[in-house]
């Protein structure tokens, strides 16, 4: 479901606390959050935000090419290792 336009974009209270608090020390460390839903905004560029996979934490270094988008389409879920090697099923 896309976020209303009308709206700001959606970003988690916590981590938006967290980066301001950073940006006025002047300082880089990397920021652990679970939530993929939030929207990167132009104030994150050039931090490093660890976001959940759903077993552990993947850093993300933020660009400017990645405003716009969400958390969670840098850290994926699934690892796909492949189709199983000895499979004799038909191929119809």
């Amino acid at each position: 479901m896309i976020h209303s336009l009308k709206k700001n974009p959606f970003v988690s209270n916590n981590l938006l606390l967290k980066i301001n608090k950073l940006n006025k020390k002047k300082e880089k460390e990397i920021i652990v959050t679970w939530s993929r839903t939030s929207t990167i905004i132009p104030t994150m560029v050039g931090h490093i935000i660890a976001v959940h996979n759903g077993r552990e934490h993947l850093p993300i270094y933020i660009t400017d090419r990645m405003v716009g988008h969400k958390l969670g389409e840098f850290a994926p879920t699934l690892n796909f290792r492949g189709h199983a090697k000895n499979d004799t099923r038909s191929r119809h």
